[in-house]
């Protein structure tokens, strides 16, 4: 498939509010490189799963990201070097 390239992406933001988050959920579930968001508790406000095909595809999604919502105060992307477990079935 040609998307080998993994990233996980941590965002802050200034804005908690409700309009915020809506724009914020509107403007994220388009982007097919992005394979999961996450509201998330702790340091960063939200996390993603970016799936791509090498580090420039992931260039371009980023300044599209960053290009398309204002408010975020910290963007910070780590990425995968080995898949060490993947699985979807859950634990029952």
């Amino acid at each position: 498939m040609g998307l080998a390239f993994t990233a996980f992406v941590q965002i802050k933001t200034s804005d908690h509010s409700e309009s915020w988050y809506r724009k914020f959920v509107d403007v994220v579930t388009p982007f097919p490189e992005v394979m999961e968001c996450y509201r998330m508790a702790g340091e960063y406000d939200y996390m993603m799963k970016v799936q791509v095909a090498d580090m420039g595809a992931f260039d371009r999604f980023y300044k599209k990201l960053v290009n398309s919502i204002g408010g975020l105060t910290d963007v910070t992307s780590t990425f995968a070097m080995e898949p060490l477990k993947y699985t979807t079935a859950l634990p029952l």
